[in-house]
This record gives C-alpha cells, sequence and structure tokens, in this order.
C-alpha cells in the first residue's frame, strides 16, 4: 500500500503517442446529384468553453461511409480528462478553413474513454445535439512505439480493362488485418489516370501504422479502378506481409497476381487480373523533433516583413502597419508570436532580419526584441513601395540552408518567417524557388496579416494539391506553412503587455541584421 502513491508518480510522468483511426457510416449527403466529400477533424478542449484543432484526416471524394486512411496523432497522459471532439465536414472547396463547409455531425468523447475501448462507435450529433440522420463515427485506438517507417514503391502490368470508352483509372488500398480480424485501411494510393500499366508514387507512412510493427501480419491490398461518383471497381486483390515486401530491399522480384474472386469463380481459364510488382522496399528510422534537439541541432530563423504600399500609409490607423497606443500592430503581434518560441532552441538568439518593398532603407543592428524595436525604429522613415517580391528572400535563406547541408552532420534546420499582407507579385518565381528549396534543410511559414483572402498563399502552402515549379517540377516535401493571422490575433493581443516589454534589459545587445530589400 505504501507504493501506491509512487505508482501513480510513476503512471503520470508516462506520456504515450496514441494514434486513431477513423471511419464513419451513413453521412448526410450535402451535395446536391452526389454523395458529400468528408473529412474529419480532431479537437481537444484548452480551456472551460475553447477547443483547438490538433489535426485532420484527408478528404474523401464523393462517399458517405468512409474509412479514412489518415490516422490521427496525439500524446496521451494517464493523470488528465482529454475532452476531445471528432467532427465530420463536407469539403467542397480548396480552403482550410471550415467556416463555410457543411456540417456533418460529431461527438465529444474523451481519449480515456477510446484507448479504454480500444474501438469505438457513437451516433454524430448536429449542433444543439439534433442527431445527424443514421449517421455513425467509429474511432480505433493503438499505441504508437515504433518511430520506425516503411518506404514502398509499386507498379503494376496488364490491368483488367474497366472503363468503357477508356483503359483503367488505377489505384491501390492497403489494409492490415487487425486483432479482430477484421481489415483496417492504412493506406491509399493516388489514381493514375488511364493506364492499365501504372507507376505509383513512392510513399513512406509509420510501421505502426502500416502493420502494427510486426512483420507477419496479414496485409491485403486492393487493386481499384477510380470512378467519380465513388463507385469504384475492385480489379483485383492480393494479401501479403512486410516480410514478403521486404525482398524486394535485397534485389528479389516480388511479384503479386491480382485476383479478382468473382472472376476466378466463373472462368476455369482465370488467370489474373493483372501483376503488381514491388519496385522498393525500405524500413527507415524516422527521427522525432526533440530527438533531433537533444541531439544538437539549431533552428536558424529569419524573419521576412512586408513594408509594400498595400499595407497603407503607417500613419493612417487604417494601415496595417499602423502602431496603436500600446505599441503593437498585428505584424508584431505575428512576429512575437512566432518568434518567441523558436528562439528557444537557438543557442546565441541572433536572427537575420529583412524588410521588402520599402525604399531608403538603413541597417540596424537586432534580435527577436531586437528585431521588434528595429522595426518600430525604421518604420517612421520608411515609403512604403512594392513590388512584394518573395522569392529573393527564399533563395537567400536557401542558399545559407544548401551550404549547412554539405557538412551532412544533421546540425541546422532554418525556418523562415515571412509577414506579409498578401498581394505576391512574383508568384512564379516564389514557387520556382520553394520547389528548390524543398530539398533542403528548411521550412517556410507564410503569416497573412489583414482582411485579404490570400488565396496565392493557399496554393503555396500546397495542402490541396502538390505544388509544383514552372516547369512542372514537384516539390520533394511540403516545406510551406500558411496561416491566415485573423484565426488567432484576439489570442495573441491579449498578450501584448507582456510581450511589449519582456527581455528588453538582455536582448537590445544581441546583434544581427535587418535589412530591407
Amino acid at each position: 500500500i505504501q507504493n501506491i502513491p509512487s505508482l501513480f508518480l510513476a503512471m503520470a510522468d508516462c506520456v504515450s503517442k496514441v494514434e486513431l483511426s477513423v471511419s464513419c457510416s451513413d453521412l448526410l449527403d450535402k451535395d446536391v446529384g452526389s454523395k458529400s466529400d468528408p473529412l474529419c477533424v480532431l479537437l481537444q478542449k484548452s480551456g472551460s468553453d475553447k477547443w483547438t484543432e490538433l489535426c485532420r484526416t484527408e478528404r474523401v471524394k464523393n462517399c458517405s461511409s468512409p474509412s479514412f486512411s489518415q490516422r490521427l496523432r496525439l500524446d496521451y497522459h494517464f493523470e488528465t480528462v482529454q475532452n476531445l471532439k471528432l467532427g465530420v465536414y463536407d469539403i467542397d472547396n480548396s480552403s482550410s478553413d471550415l467556416g463555410d463547409d457543411d456540417y456533418l455531425g460529431g461527438v465529444e468523447l474523451t481519449l480515456g474513454q477510446i484507448v479504454s475501448s480500444k474501438t469505438l462507435t457513437r451516433p454524430l450529433q448536429l449542433k444543439k445535439g439534433k442527431p445527424a440522420g443514421k449517421g455513425t463515427i467509429t474511432v480505433t485506438a493503438e499505441e504508437v512505439k515504433d518511430n520506425r517507417a516503411i518506404e514502398l514503391e509499386l507498379e503494376a502490368k496488364n490491368l483488367d480493362k474497366k472503363d468503357t470508352f477508356g483503359k483503367s483509372d488505377p489505384f491501390l488500398e492497403f489494409f492490415k488485418q487487425g486483432d479482430d480480424g477484421k481489415w483496417h485501411l492504412v493506406h491509399r494510393t493516388e489514381v493514375v489516370k488511364n493506364n492499365l500499366n501504372p507507376s505509383w508514387k513512392k510513399f513512406c507512412i509509420p510501421l505502426q501504422t502500416f502493420c502494427s510493427s510486426d512483420l507477419d501480419r496479414p496485409l491485403k491490398v486492393d487493386c481499384s479502378d477510380h470512378d467519380s461518383d465513388g463507385s469504384h471497381d475492385l480489379i483485383g486483390s492480393f494479401t501479403t506481409k512486410v516480410s514478403e515486401l521486404q525482398k524486394a530491399a535485397h534485389g528479389s522480384l516480388v511479384e503479386f497476381q491480382c485476383i479478382h474472386p468473382e472472376k476466378q469463380k466463373k472462368k476455369k481459364s482465370y488467370k489474373n487480373s493483372g501483376v503488381v510488382s514491388v519496385k522498393k522496399c525500405k524500413l527507415l528510422t524516422q527521427y522525432s523533433f526533440l530527438d533531433y534537439v537533444m541531439g544538437g541541432c539549431q533552428i536558424n530563423f529569419t524573419v521576412g516583413i512586408d513594408f509594400t504600399g498595400s499595407n497603407g500609409d503607417p500613419r493612417s490607423p487604417n494601415s496595417l502597419h499602423y502602431m496603436s497606443p500600446d505599441g503593437l500592430n498585428q505584424y508584431l503581434s505575428a512576429l512575437w508570436s512566432v518568434g518567441q518560441v523558436v528562439q528557444d532552441y537557438d543557442t546565441d538568439k541572433l536572427f537575420p532580419a529583412f524588410g521588402f518593398g520599402a525604399k531608403l532603407p538603413p541597417d540596424y543592428q537586432v534580435s527577436i526584441q531586437g528585431i521588434v524595436e528595429a522595426y518600430r525604429m525604421v518604420l517612421p522613415q520608411l515609403r512604403l513601395s512594392g513590388p512584394t517580391n518573395f522569392s529573393p528572400i527564399i533563395t537567400h535563406v536557401a542558399s545559407i540552408a544548401a551550404a549547412a547541408a554539405q557538412a551532412n552532420s544533421a546540425s541546422q534546420y532554418f525556418v523562415l518567417l515571412i509577414l506579409t499582407d498578401g498581394e505576391i507579385t512574383d508568384f512564379d518565381q516564389t514557387r520556382d524557388a520553394i520547389v528548390r528549396a524543398s530539398r533542403l534543410p528548411l521550412s517556410i511559414i507564410i503569416v497573412g496579416v489583414g482582411p485579404a483572402d490570400f488565396q496565392a498563399m493557399e496554393l503555396l502552402d500546397g495542402d490541396d494539391g502538390v505544388l509544383r515549379s514552372t516547369v512542372g517540377e514537384a516539390v520533394s516535401r511540403d516545406i510551406v506553412q500558411f496561416v491566415p493571422f485573423r484565426k488567432f490575433k484576439d489570442v495573441c493581443l491579449r498578450k501584448k503587455s507582456v510581450n511589449k516589454h519582456r527581455g528588453q534589459e538582455t536582448t537590445q545587445s544581441r546583434i544581427t541584421k535587418l535589412t530591407v530589400i
């Protein structure tokens, strides 16, 4: 009995990573003439009445009973009641904002309920507790214990022709067999249009997700012909396991016959509906952010501030650069919000800062607090002009990241924060620069300040499609995150009195450049 308190202390110190898989059935149809295009978002309660989005699944087009392949990951704290909300939306546009999308229903529950049940099914509810038709949501929890991933690349030959006026539009779906014997979707490839000999893009997925880290767990692969109305036609299936797929890593030919069960029953002469080959299979170790930080990786932070004329005269209260009586505006609030987090991972806390789009730029010496002070000093002396060019700043930071990458030590990572009102004038040059930079240790955060629709920024973000250069080259990885500041400006502004004075006595002597270009 005396050991019970220490037992609970040990539990309190233990944080596990949990992965949730989500499926729905009988969702409401909000689209005229077709089914809904559902997406599921996971939110966690972070206060008496505030919900914070943690992550979301992919959108499944034209489907009323979707199984989402994108898993939802979060930390599980035994000692804390973690109130969660799962919301399902019908997505009919490319915006990440859910405010203009139809709500198909949701459910509130705790992570403890999900974990203790392993699989939990609940009826979906609309606002004020009204039932969302016959819609239900099923959530399955699995603890993440493995930091390995599997990288796969596959192709197929001689697939059956399924379309009347064309070939087939094949895609693959991977399922793992659960402890309950049921098949659970873990990955869905892209669709290759009008092709009976397709090659699918290489993909990488956590081994825990793919096979529960069991290399001999049964897997099922369905090859289907995609139809826009959601009624996909099965071409054929096969079963395997990771230990078989791994043979491709040693140069062996790994092929599987796609078998359509109905055709196999009807025709004695039936052989297969095509052959799927494994071009590449590799097990990788996925290191976490904490692994890199504890290993000595430094975060190099650079800021670019938009001084173009579209922001308005800084002396006017209508300007985005107008300094309120308390000494802040949206630009400074956004700078504080990101900068104060990143600076803790840099030993000298010295950050290059650039302004773009102004005339008569002197140089100033600054840091995070210094950037704020330099901004306040330089603003009255500037005449806002143009153009709004992102590519020079991205190219400059990318060149530094490229030099650091030559060391091949993973000791430096670069974060570029661009604060802008959204009217970009070199979009093509910028996306070319981003595609080139996507191979480097660099991430770009774009914060949109003001009321613009930021359509160009959404395109650069690439969440709703792969960003490509002007010659069609795709990004190696998604390195751009766009955030409209209006979504969280009220929270930032509530902290303004603290941020305004924080660290002035210790940071003013820390030196780097503020250059207006």
